[in-house]
Formats: structure tokens, C-alpha cells, sequence
């Protein structure tokens, strides 16, 4: 199918790569509200089996390979958010991939240039692609579904909305929303003035029974399954921090993920680099992190001279690697171990330029931090318009045993001779001493 050739609602068409990218993209401007992609596995039913079932910014990957949530990529003009689904791997009892879209402070009618595109994962090659143009007051879209047809897949056109939200569509599939419950009300109490009912009259003494065998001990009840979370959290200027204990990220491990791509061809490099995956070693840029603990230790966590932590010792977090894409799929990570708050007075996570480019110009970045047990928490990077090499993303602090999160997004200039590093800490007053490092 060419560039330029969009399906109409309904159609279908033959899917042959064995292993597609799902592109669900849109336009950004004013007042448009952001959106997420999701994908459901659906059986003979037409629902899901369990809720393990949809993949999504909350349940990033399917447990069996086959489909993965990897993430938006951003540029001036627009946003794409992408979905990996391997249909070698999808299991047989799988029918149907739903490819859906969900609104995020708004409805699809204020989403411009709304389509999905369907690639061959190996050569990039677009395969199918349909351009949703009627949408009005939803806020959950089906814009499409890959489907087998002996022994074969396809794709096809879909383009049904719900004004329900992804809740909504969710619930339609067979999953099970964490909604907040409601108390059911309290009885109301006896008035005092209402006699109280007379006692029943003894029962007649059981006559003596032989002994029997014991009754047979009830299985215990299988633990029911806990419902999928759906919320998360978008920072911005407005409302910049937010509680993790509030949001349910209180224990296990939470990911900080930086990707990156650049919006236009950087003077005097020579090649286009208007895709993360095209930009390869030609930018570097490094996630670091520095801390306080509750006892006072402070230090950094930083690919330079390998100080990349340590999860269940302190410093409690841990650098994954070192990347040089800013691929969707990886970029930069950072996991603390939320099971030690208390040993957090406070942390600064921060990026910088180690090589490639001068400043942050250009650069289109989002954060998000994942808990393990909670909403994410995301935001992105205001356009710099200074010569920045450092760029503070969040500051978290201890409160009382929770840990807050606030939104930085604060570019810093180095004065001539002083580290990003070094700027880093005189901004925020940690204190400390630094030598100079490679990696």
C-alpha cells in the first residue's frame, strides 16, 4: 500500500510481514488533548481471557512476547504512540489484536489527523493504514484490528468510538477496571422508642448423635485477581508535582525513562535526523541522578566513572546502561527502590549532553516514572531557548515517609570550565566535590 493511500471503514486488507509495528498517530496544537495507545487479545469470544490480555501505558507487555506497548514519539508537528505485536508468537487461541486509542483531558474531535499505520517491523514498509476523520465526542477509539483468517492475518479498518473512555471500551472487551469503590450505607439505627422483638423460644435439645466422620475442609478461595489500574498522571506548569503514595507507588521497583528524538536536522551535521531510531552514537545523552539519604550520605548515580548504583544497597537505585539512541523502546533508565523511602531525604534526577550536540535546542524529550505498584507519572520537556547542556527533570522529596514528585524541567547554563554536574548540585546546594570522569 503507498505512503499516501488511506483504507476506508470497514475494509481489509492481507497482512504477510510476521512481525508488523503499530503506529497510532495525531497532530498536536492548541487545545488538543494527548492520547494513548492499547491493544486487546481477544478469543474465539470475542473477549479477552483475562485481563492479562491488554497491553497498555499500564501493562506495557504481553506475557507471552507477543505484544508491547513501546511509547510515543514526539515531534513538533505531531505525536506517534506505538504498539510491537510479533504475530508469529501471538498464541493460537488468540483471534483478534484490537488496536485502540484512548483520549487523555479531552475527546477525539479535538484530536487532529487521527490514523494508524501498520509497518513491517523487518524492512518499515507500510502495509495498511487508515485515517479516522468523523470522530466528535469520543474519548476511546477502535481504530483497527489484526485478525486470522486461515491460517493468515489481516488487518481491517475499524473506526468505532465510545464516549465511555477507556474504561469503557475495556469493560466492553471483558476487563476488569479498578473503579473507586463507594462505602454501601450504614443501617440505619433502631429508634429507641421501638420495642425490642421478644426472644424466640428455646429449640427442643438435639438428640444424641454417633460420632461421624469429619466434614471435609473447605478448598481455600483462589485469591481474586486485582483489577487493572488505569490511571496515571500528567505533569505540567499548572500542576508540576504529585504524591506516590496517593497514586498507590509505595513498594517494589520504580522505572524513570528518558527518551528522546530531535524535531529537525542539526546546522552543519550533514545527515537528517529527524528519527530517534536514525540518530545511532551522534548524540548522547546521560539520566543521572543525585541523592540525599536520610542519614546525610549524598552522592551521584551517573554512567561517568561507572557509578550506576546499586537497587538493594544504597543508594537504593540503579543506572540500567549507558544508551545513545533515545530509542522509544529503551532510552535512558533509572530504577529506585521504593521499598526504601525512608532512607530518601531527597533526590535530583537530571540528564546531560555528553556529546553530539551544544545545547538542548531541538531536542524533544519525555519522562515518565513507572511504579511498579501505582499510576505512572509523566511529563515532557519545554522547548530550551538556552545554551543548556543539563536539564534538572524532577526533584523528589521524603514527606513524612512519601515521596513527592516534582516536575523541573529547568534548563541550566554552566558557567566556562564548570561541569554540568557541578551546576547541577550548586542549583539545588548538595554540597559536593567533584572530579572530573570518563566512561
Amino acid at each position: 500500500m503507498g505512503a499516501d493511500m488511506t483504507m476506508p471503514k470497514g475494509s481489509n486488507v492481507p497482512v504477510p510481514a510476521p512481525a508488523v509495528r503499530v503506529e497510532l498517530g495525531w497532530g498536536t496544537g492548541p487545545g488538543a488533548p494527548d492520547a494513548d495507545a492499547s491493544a486487546l487479545l481477544l478469543g474465539p469470544s470475542g473477549k479477552v481471557r483475562s485481563d492479562a490480555d491488554f497491553v497498555f501505558y499500564n501493562q506495557p507487555a504481553h506475557a507471552s512476547g507477543a505484544v508491547r506497548h513501546e511509547g510515543k514519539q514526539r515531534t513538533a508537528t505531531g505525536v506517534t504512540d506505538v504498539l510491537a505485536v510479533d504475530l508469529a508468537r501471538v498464541e493460537p487461541e488468540i483471534e483478534t489484536v484490537v488496536l485502540a486509542a484512548s483520549a487523555d483531558g479531552g475527546t477525539f474531535g479535538q484530536v487532529p489527523g487521527l490514523y494508524v499505520r501498520v509497518l513491517d517491523a523487518a524492512s518499515g514498509a507500510e502495509l495498511a493504514r487508515y485515517d479516522s476523520a468523523d470522530a466528535t465526542v469520543e474519548t476511546a477509539f477502535v481504530l483497527g484490528e489484526l485478525y486470522r483468517r486461515q491460517g493468515a492475518w489481516k488487518f481491517r479498518a475499524v473506526g468505532q468510538g465510545y464516549g465511555s473512555g477507556l474504561e469503557g471500551l475495556a469493560t466492553d472487551y471483558g476487563i476488569a477496571v479498578d473503579e473507586p469503590q463507594q462505602a454501601a450505607p450504614a443501617a440505619p439505627p433502631v429508634p429507641a422508642s421501638v420495642p425490642a422483638a421478644p426472644a424466640a423460644p428455646a429449640a427442643p435439645p438435639a438428640p444424641p448423635v454417633t460420632a461421624a466422620a469429619p466434614a471435609a475442609p473447605r478448598p481455600p478461595a483462589a485469591p481474586a485477581p486485582e483489577p487493572v489500574r488505569l490511571t496515571k498522571v500528567t505533569l505540567t506548569k499548572d500542576a508540576p508535582s504529585v504524591s506516590l503514595k496517593k497514586q498507590g507507588g509505595t513498594s517494589g521497583g520504580m522505572r524513570v525513562n528518558l527518551n528522546w528524538q530531535v524535531r529537525k536536522q542539526f546546522k552543519g551535521w550533514g545527515a537528517k535526523l529527524g528519527r530517534a531510531v536514525a540518530m545511532h552514537a551522534d548524540l548522547d545523552l546521560d539520566l543521572c541522578a543525585l541523592y540525599e539519604l536520610a542519614d546525610g550520605r549524598k552522592g551521584v548515580v551517573q554512567a561517568l566513572g561507572n557509578a550506576f548504583g546499586a537497587l538493594h544497597q544504597p543508594p537504593y537505585m540503579l543506572l540500567d546502561g549507558d544508551d545513545r539512541t533515545g530509542a522509544v523502546s529503551s532510552g535512558e533508565n533509572l530504577t529506585i527502590n521504593l521499598d526504601h523511602i525512608k532512607d530518601f531525604r531527597r533526590i535530583v534526577i537530571f540528564v546531560t549532553i555528553y556529546e553530539g550536540a551544544r545545547s538542548f535546542a531541538d531536542l524533544n524529550a519525555t519522562v515518565t516514572l513507572q511504579p511498579q505498584h501505582g499510576a505512572p507519572v509523566e511529563f515532557s520537556l519545554d522547548e530550551c531557548t538556552v545554551p543548556s547542556t543539563v536539564c534538572a527533570l524532577a526533584l523528589l522529596t521524603n514527606d513524612g515517609g512519601d515521596l513527592v514528585v516534582q516536575r523541573e524541567a529547568r534548563y541550566l547554563v554552566p558557567d566556562r570550565g564548570v561541569s554540568p554536574q557541578r551546576t547541577i548540585d550548586h542549583a539545588y546546594g548538595w554540597g559536593m566535590n567533584w572530579t572530573p570522569g570518563r566512561k
